[in-house]
């Protein structure tokens, strides 16, 4: 055992306790090694030390969004971050996220959160409905709109970028950075045709207007979605749509094909054999195809 993996790291953990209405902060020591994260010292904690202690994870990769935190006082989320980058003479503070009610320990209440979020119609709207029931070709969007759109929905929302913000902390109307983020991903998507709405909803001081730009959104953001110029572009969209500027035309459906596609039928090696069958047999068997490729 080397001397990297004898060293202990302390992790000093705010606790609340709904019952007793009392927080405070306790101290737990576990043996850090290379590689080890906020959300490993956690659960050896839960494992080994302390069954008490409440947080959430789930993925442990950077995908969920479960697992944000406020680790020494940056928003984070604790499974991509490296304690080794962190700890300060081997020592690394966790709390809940500001801005949110503590339901108890390292768990707060996200409702804000998912209210905002419903509330900007996070989902593509067509004024035809029979374009949903019918199940039409899909909608036409060029590379460019879709570059447009995708790296703001790489939203895995997982709050950090609320409880970055200043204005998110003291106006409990103000929508924040993420519901603000997902309204412009919307708007600009060519396949929605609810922009109106949307820009009816987030053009006043609790939406758009009142982001301070402190950017502090963006700066935490684990997934690089830029909350920050989001808004800034919605922002620009409000104004020159309350002066009949801009103009939004949603895409169309796409026109049925001229000459039908030819069905093409294969049998090749699945990893299923039929019973009694030889593996090596159905290995080596070659695709078969029911036309000639030539013809396609």
């Amino acid at each position: 055992m080397t001397g990297e993996e004898r060293r202990e790291l302390v992790l000093r953990v705010h606790r609340y306790s709904p019952e007793e209405r009392r927080s405070w902060i306790q101290e737990y020591r576990v043996p850090l090694y290379r590689g080890m994260t906020v959300l490993d010292a956690l659960l050896y904690i839960k494992q080994r030390l302390d069954p008490t202690l409440v947080f959430r994870y789930s993925c442990r990769m950077g995908t969920c969004g479960s697992c944000g935190v406020l680790v020494n006082g940056e928003p984070q989320l604790a499974c991509q971050t490296q304690v080794a980058s962190i700890a300060k003479d081997n020592v690394v503070e966790v709390g809940p996220l500001p801005g949110y009610p503590v339901v108890r320990d390292l768990v707060i209440d996200m409702t804000r959160v998912f209210e905002n979020h419903h509330r900007v119609k996070p989902y593509i709207v067509r004024r035809d409905p029979r374009e949903v029931e019918e199940a039409p070709r899909e909608f036409l969007m060029t590379p460019e709109q879709h570059l447009e759109i995708y790296q703001f929905s790489l939203c895995i929302m997982c709050g950090l970028c609320n409880a970055a913000c200043p204005v998110y902390h003291a106006n409990p109307r103000y929508l924040g950075p993420q519901a603000l983020t997902q309204a412009y991903r919307f708007i600009v998507d060519v396949r929605d045709e609810a922009a109106e709405e949307r820009i009816a909803l987030v053009a006043n001081s609790d939406g758009c207007f009142g982001c301070h730009f402190a950017a502090s959104c963006s700066a935490v953001c684990p997934k690089a979605v830029d909350p920050a110029g989001a808004i800034q572009r919605l922002r620009s969209i409000a104004i020159r749509a309350s002066l009949g500027l801009w103009r939004k035309r949603a895409s169309k459906v796409a026109p049925p094909l001229e000459k039908p596609l030819r069905r093409v039928e294969a049998s090749y090696p699945t990893g299923n054999l039929v019973e009694g069958a030889d593996p090596e047999e159905e290995a080596a068997r070659p695709v078969q195809l029911d036309i000639d490729p030539e013809e396609l």
